[in-house]
């Protein structure tokens, strides 16, 4: 069983733009590095995307999947697994919690959990996780935070 890891970061936006950043999966491939094609392939009927899928490649881990994606109504949670297992992993679970702080700021918490189908040694898993986490949330901060720019 994988074990789950926890991020967070300060974004300078709203939790409201936050969100709409991370529900953009089309736009993924122009501000992820590892992502390489992200189409959303079923819909709820309010528009969000209900089933992703996506195609990585992050050097030494390349992939395609598909995420199943759940929201809280007032867009403060999104949380994902993965839909049947992949060349490269057994179960991922995740999601982001979007909590707005009084300046005007917010704070994103990632929190993931992926179980590999290739072995690889804990502390080496963890570190490769840490990596990837602090990746994404830095990511997720300069487009948000870029797109508040152009707005």
């Amino acid at each position: 069983m994988a074990d789950s890891s926890t991020q967070s970061i300060t974004i300078g936006a709203s939790p409201d733009r936050v969100a709409a950043v991370i529900c953009d999966f089309p736009s993924y491939p122009e501000w992820t590095e590892a992502v390489r094609r992200a189409e959303v392939i079923e819909e709820y009927e309010d528009g969000y995307a209900s089933q992703v899928r996506f195609t990585i490649d992050a050097g030494v881990l390349a992939d395609e999947y598909v995420l199943a994606y759940e929201y809280a109504e007032d867009l403060s949670r999104v949380e994902w697994h993965l839909v049947a297992p992949s060349r490269m992993q057994k179960s991922q679970r995740g999601s982001y919690d979007i909590v707005g702080d009084p300046d005007g700021t917010c704070t994103v918490t990632y929190t993931l959990e992926v179980e590999l189908s290739v072995g690889m040694l804990g502390m080496f898993r963890r570190k490769a996780e840490k990596m990837i986490m602090d990746t994404a949330l830095k990511q997720l901060k300069r487009r948000v935070e870029e797109s508040g720019a152009a707005q």
